[in-house]
């Protein structure tokens, strides 16, 4: 799609007619035509979402997929087909706010190192909470749990300004991510297999090792709907982020950390099945024993993009990648928001 704008909003939509609905006018009354264009990437929708763009929002481009590529390489495929130095990957349950666009796209125009930014995010349903899937900005602890600038685990703190700087981060949100279109294609975009979720905090730790920032400016502010706590989700879904968790960091640890690291997340990945026994979640429980049996089988595809990732190390200290256990400091130290933790 050859252009003269500078960004190219992509909404990967699958079945989310009524997101698209309710989000996409403010997605195109905030997003000046000058330097964006807004597309949709379908993949395989069978709920009339193309006849309903095409009548009710004629101008936003389409692209069209032949079925569902999931979260990963639905947007591999998408951003193949645009022509702007920026993309945004934005959910479509995602209402944008005026001037959404200005700060992360400045951040990218001026600092050559920053590769991918994200807003504040909010969340949609409760305007004054934080948003699970993002918040401030994300972090990875020692064991590759990963957490947020106003959201730790399911805690979820209320926004009063107390992240509004703005900080480099490890990894920046699916929901609504700016990044350089070319650092994109050239770093391999999205990993297919993970299909989706925790696909984003995969690339971003990928690109950080590889010497480009990412940075959270909160001075752009969008509101997400997204998803709640961990316990009250589909066991496919919990499936996917205990596989993809494993497989991120078999990709991604460095050779001194990934045996006794795994070692270590084996116990407490039994630990969590357990605890979703006892609460009555038997599904969830069994998900995660099938996560670690599927895990294990795809570690011989995963040696060669190991081996790629290891190769390609420039940046070996990593300060957003945290040097401590968070299961410690949210359960035993009762550290429940960001701003308590070891800085």
């Amino acid at each position: 799609m050859r252009t003269n704008k500078k960004v190219a909003i992509v909404i990967l939509n699958w079945n989310g007619m009524a997101w698209m609905e309710k989000f996409l006018p403010s997605v195109l009354k905030y997003s000046p035509n000058a330097i964006s264009e807004i597309i949709v990437a379908d993949n395989g929708s069978t709920d009339n979402s193309l006849s309903m763009l095409s009548h009710k929002f004629p101008t936003v481009k389409i692209i069209r997929l032949e079925k569902n590529y999931g979260f990963a390489e639905g947007y591999n495929r998408a951003i193949k087909q645009v022509d702007t130095p920026y993309c945004v990957l934005l959910n479509s349950d995602v209402e944008v706010t005026e001037g959404w666009l200005d700060a992360p796209l400045a951040l990218l125009e001026k600092e050559e190192s920053i590769a991918a930014v994200q807003p504040k995010i909010l969340s949609e349903r409760n305007r004054h909470l934080f948003e699970y899937a993002g918040a401030c900005g994300g972090y990875i602890d020692k064991y590759g749990y990963p957490f947020c600038r106003g959201r730790i685990f399911q805690e979820i703190e209320t926004d009063h300004g107390q992240y509004d700087s703005q900080a480099d981060v490890l990894w920046a949100s699916g929901a609504c991510l700016f990044i350089k279109t070319e650092v994109y294609i050239k770093e391999g975009g999205l990993d297919n297999t993970f299909f989706a979720h925790q696909e984003e905090i995969d690339l971003c730790w990928r690109l950080r090792m590889r010497g480009y920032r990412i940075v959270c400016t909160p001075q752009s502010k969008v509101y997400h709907v997204g998803g709640g706590t961990l316990n009250s989700e589909s066991p496919h879904k919990t499936f996917l982020n205990f596989r993809n968790n494993l497989l991120m960091l078999y990709k991604n640890l460095p050779e001194k950390d990934l045996t006794w690291v795994l070692r270590l997340r084996t116990l407490l990945d039994y630990v969590a099945a357990f605890k979703f026994l006892l609460e009555g979640h038997w599904q969830n429980a069994i998900a995660v024993h099938k996560a670690r049996k599927n895990f294990h089988r795809l570690i011989p595809l995963y040696k060669s993009k190991r081996n790629e990732n290891q190769a390609s190390v420039i940046q070996k200290e990593m300060p957003e990648l945290k040097s401590y256990c968070l299961l410690w400091q949210f359960y035993i130290k009762r550290r429940i928001h960001y701003n308590e933790l070891p800085q």
